[in-house]
């Protein structure tokens, strides 16, 4: 089974995830990013990154390449913004919401102040499907790294390479 994780990471968390998942499961792996980064300091980077999450915005993203017939399996990857998805993996989603019907999708989000259950649900309900094949929720994993985390992840990883 061909997997793929694709991901957004503003400060590096979901990055960390993302490479860490990647090296059990054997996955490609493909950053996103909007055109127009956002700032990441500061009350800028809360205010301006929790408005556009609230609003479901979706920016244009980098040039990026990703071909779904490729892949049986598609692992998304998002910090948690304001209880939602970020707007970069809102985009992807929408972009490719065809491409990804029929598709086995899975989800790791990181954050620091919850809401991850919320943005989940958000994104079942973007994608239109009833529950993922495997939901990971991390506390910074880079930030404030712990065997708690590092299980988890190991967990999850066991479950994508239980599906193959």
């Amino acid at each position: 089974m061909r997997k793929i994780i694709v991901y957004y990471s503003m400060l590096g968390n979901t990055e960390y995830a993302a490479n860490k998942i990647a090296e059990v499961t054997g996955a490609d792996v493909l950053r996103i990013a909007p055109d127009k980064a956002y700032p990441d300091k500061g009350a800028k980077k809360f205010l301006w990154g929790g408005k556009s999450a609230v609003f479901g915005e979706k920016p244009k993203l980098l040039p990026y390449d990703f071909k779904a017939d490729d892949y049986d399996l598609v692992i998304l990857g998002t910090p948690v913004w304001a209880s939602n998805i970020t707007p970069p993996l809102r985009t992807f989603v929408c972009d490719n919401k065809d491409a990804l019907k029929g598709k086995k999708i899975a989800l790791f989000t990181c954050f620091s102040g919850g809401g991850a259950d919320k943005a989940a649900e958000k994104l079942k309900k973007l994608l239109e499907i009833p529950s993922f094949e495997a939901e990971l929720v991390l506390v910074d994993p880079k930030d404030k790294p712990s065997g708690e985390n590092e299980e988890k992840i190991k967990k999850f990883c066991d479950m994508i390479n239980d599906l193959t």
